[in-house]
């Protein structure tokens, strides 16, 4: 396996340097040379490209920031994440090797499954829906929201699975006595879930009480599904289009299979090649990864972020973002996030310091405005506190959710 994966490494790289001006140069700003690759664990000598980082590469070389390496009309899709950064999505090279987690919960022709994952300018919605299709089953596109409609499609279409967040899911369960259906006329009997954690009482409930067969996928906009969770494996089995690394967020040396530290992956995707890209995500590798993740690696578990950006409702929310937004509204001298969970949803409240001229100042709308415009996310509450409450000098995303 180590072989087979040292030979995609030394392929990928000479493919990049050439067809990739960014990957080239990228190289040679490091003094490295596609024959200085010759092993997976020669990718140490690349360096990491953050986030922050592929942000500027793409504004300053736009669409990609020379990333690309097929023709832009060849693109079926062109979506958006936060900085912003245009994420291309190439035709996939095996699709097969993509479904793992889909095939895991057992998605197959005769399943009719709720696609409760947005479909506009993020990857989620269509890739679920792609996957699930090539799985052979019917897919039933309804986003977030509507609760009580997609319970009434659950009956009436006899639901077999659903893919979204688990809290999302909860939610449904929540609400379903109160419309008359039992526990055992819940037909949903398959779920992958995504966007945010999974907790082992969800699990409890899901499995548990109701029967279903579920996994937890992790991934990005950048790099898709990266791994997904099994049942008796700790934490997640790799997907075999990635390889990770786990490097000091602050060098981006590696460190010691089993102890924390950045999750550094490189895809072999040669339409859109990110070698050694940071994800802001901390994580530890298994040195002897279960025999369950069929030789692919396997990530003990995720344990929250080395950059500034959270997720929050399956999107990452930037402290750029509340800064730009905040720049447009001359009456805040400061502002934060503060994220909480409430009955299994994520909470956006907004603490905004105002200038005393401003003192008495309604900015509530307008707050809540221009963040969802920045961030595409929802806020619930804006409140206005006193001077000296937010410390401008700590981070301006704060996470205060508290997780089982």
């Amino acid at each position: 396996m180590n072989a087979q994966v040292d030979a995609r490494v030394r392929e990928l790289v000479a493919y990049a340097y050439q067809h990739a001006p960014a990957m080239r140069q990228l190289l040679d700003g490091a003094g490295v040379t596609p024959a200085d690759i010759q092993t997976a664990a020669d990718l140490a000598k690349i360096p990491v490209t953050s986030k922050d980082r592929l942000v500027e590469i793409h504004q300053a070389n736009p669409p990609f920031g020379g990333f690309l390496t097929v023709p832009i009309e060849d693109l079926p899709r062109i979506y958006i994440s936060p900085g912003p950064i245009y994420d291309p999505q190439p035709l996939s090279d095996d699709p097969e090797a993509l479904l793992a987690p889909f095939r895991y919960v057992g998605f197959a022709k005769g399943d009719r499954v709720l696609n409760t994952f947005m479909y506009h300018l993020t990857p989620a919605g269509l890739l679920m829906d792609e996957a699930l299709r090539y799985c052979g089953a019917t897919v039933i596109p309804t986003g977030p929201g509507n609760t009580e409609l997609q319970l009434m499609m659950m009956q009436a279409l006899n639901v077999t699975g659903y893919v979204g967040q688990p809290s999302y899911l909860m939610t449904l369960l929540d609400k379903a006595p109160q419309m008359g259906i039992p526990k055992e006329a819940v037909t949903i009997k398959k779920a992958l879930f995504s966007a945010e954690p999974y907790t082992p009482a969800q699990r409890a409930r899901f499995e548990g009480e109701y029967g279903m067969k579920t996994t937890s996928a992790f991934g990005t906009a950048d790099l898709g599904i990266i791994g997904y969770t099994m049942d008796g494996v700790t934490g997640f089995c790799m997907m075999p289009h990635v390889y990770v690394q786990v490097c000091d967020p602050e060098t981006g040396l590696l460190v010691e299979d089993g102890q924390a530290g950045e999750l550094v992956v490189t895809t072999f995707n040669k339409s859109y090649p990110l070698i050694r890209f940071g994800t802001g995500d901390l994580g530890a590798l298994a040195a002897q990864p279960d025999a369950a993740c069929g030789g692919n690696q396997q990530l003990l578990g995720l344990f929250g972020r080395s950059g500034d950006a959270i997720k929050v409702r399956g999107m990452f929310l930037h402290p750029n973002q509340i800064m730009a937004a905040m720049a447009r509204l001359p009456q805040v001298k400061h502002a934060q996030a503060v994220i909480g969970r409430v009955d299994n949803r994520d909470t956006l409240t907004l603490n905004v310091e105002l200038h005393p001229e401003h003192a008495g100042t309604d900015v509530d709308e307008p707050a809540r405005n221009l963040v969802q415009a920045m961030a595409r996310l929802r806020v619930d509450e804006v409140v206005v506190v006193e001077a000296g409450v937010i410390d401008p000098t700590q981070r301006m995303v704060r996470d205060a959710r508290k997780w089982e």
